[in-house]
């Protein structure tokens, strides 16, 4: 009997330690400490609880990506998060990424054009980067002349006159900012956290800022609620007003055009250039008859390049920002009315795309008054909400 009790007091013993030694071991692991992230961003950077951005969902109906070798990871997203908001990417401290691209116009900028260092100021209005990810074309800057959005990231860096580190007239090189990062506390952290060493290098800026701008998403429009009860967008939505689906039929179907380039019959056929359900621009477009250049007498023939057409507007109508490369639009029915009759001058425009040139001949669309509010209303539904308050996108500096 006493060996009995021996053993069950053993036993019992040897528990409570194990318990203890297990209750000390956790408490021994503390959350790493990052000082300098701590000081410079407070709550809003947590490295011990990363914030959601490569496990975000999206519709099953959006099937194009463009992510590539370069997909999104919450640390390098993070590091991307802090790059697109810090000025210290400027020259003098003045402007970033997020100063061309702000979060309240669906990042982009209400201005006509943007300002950059030292009365510098940029020669088209800044695209808009929500759903950046989600298109076919992979090329960027309107003019199409990057590549990839990595390649995009760091040409305004390098800019003379929007961040400065041109290497020209006295202006610092590139390669001089890439040393300043290096000499910033909450970069050191940053960097060591997302690639286990504090080396900052071009292809990690790109790398990160690529990931960032690929994660601002916008699938939380009147439009995605009626998508997703339906099979198909050629269905009527059920959420949608009789106006709102009349405006989408339009902008879906195809013109039927007359001997004259003249509408006679159909739809609009925007679809062809901006397809539904991403409303991405065909990488194969050209010209679309907007030709000038912001401030200047000169022709801008190679401009191909669109941002998705999600959140032109903020839910209610108000517009987040001139549309067009030289912003020469500032309504939707203003945008409608340009496409609605283009004349063709081979002389003036020969790269004018086209599918806005029947026949050889400018459109004319003949839209009635009707049909053109039936479309506004329709590109209205496009439009979001989560994109323009989700703490995962906003300044971490604030």
């Amino acid at each position: 009997m006493k060996n009995i009790v021996l053993v069950l007091f053993t036993i019992c013993f040897l528990v409570i330690i194990a318990a203890s030694c297990s209750k000390s071991d956790i408490q021994s692991t503390p959350e790493l400490s990052y000082p300098a992230i701590k000081a410079a961003f407070g709550e809003n950077i947590d490295l011990n609880n990363l914030i959601n951005y490569s496990g975000q969902i999206k519709p099953a109906y959006i099937l194009k990506d463009n992510t590539g070798s370069n997909p999104i990871t919450n640390a390098k997203a993070t590091l991307g998060r802090v790059l697109f908001y810090d000025k210290s990417l400027s020259v003098n401290n003045s402007i970033s990424c997020s100063s061309c691209h702000k979060q309240e116009f669906a990042f982009s900028d209400s201005a006509l054009v943007s300002s950059g260092i030292l009365g510098g100021r940029t020669t088209r209005h800044s695209m808009r980067l929500v759903n950046s990810r989600f298109a076919s074309e992979k090329k960027f800057f309107w003019d199409e002349r990057a590549a990839s959005l990595e390649i995009q990231t760091t040409q305004p860096m390098m800019d003379h006159s929007e961040m400065g580190f041109s290497g020209q007239n006295g202006r610092p090189a590139f390669s001089t900012l890439l040393t300043k990062l290096q000499g910033i506390a909450y970069y050191n952290e940053l960097f060591k956290f997302a690639y286990n060493d504090l080396n900052v290098t071009e292809s990690r800026l790109q790398e990160c800022l690529a990931q960032f701008i690929r994660s601002i998403q916008s699938f939380d429009s009147k439009y995605d609620v009626g998508r997703a009860l339906v099979t198909n967008d050629n269905q009527n939505f059920s959420n949608f007003t009789a106006e709102e689906n009349s405006g989408k039929s339009l902008f879906l179907t195809p013109a039927v055009i007359g001997e004259n380039s003249s509408r006679i019959g159909g739809g609009v056929g925007c679809n062809a250039c901006h397809n539904a359900p991403e409303f991405d621009i065909d990488p194969n477009s050209r010209n679309n008859g907007i030709i000038g250049v912001i401030n200047s007498t000169n022709r801008d023939l190679t401009v191909t390049r669109a941002p998705s057409l999600r959140d032109l507007t903020r839910v209610g109508g108000r517009v987040n920002s001139p549309m067009m490369h030289t912003g020469a639009n500032r309504s939707l029915r203003a945008v409608i009315n340009h496409y609605n009759t283009i004349s063709l001058n081979q002389n003036q425009n020969p790269n004018l795309d086209a599918r806005l040139a029947p026949n050889r001949i400018g459109q004319d669309l003949n839209l009635t008054e009707t049909e053109i509010s039936a479309l506004v209303a329709f590109l209205q539904t496009l439009s979001g909400t989560n994109v323009y308050i989700d703490k995962k996108w906003s300044n971490p500096f604030l």
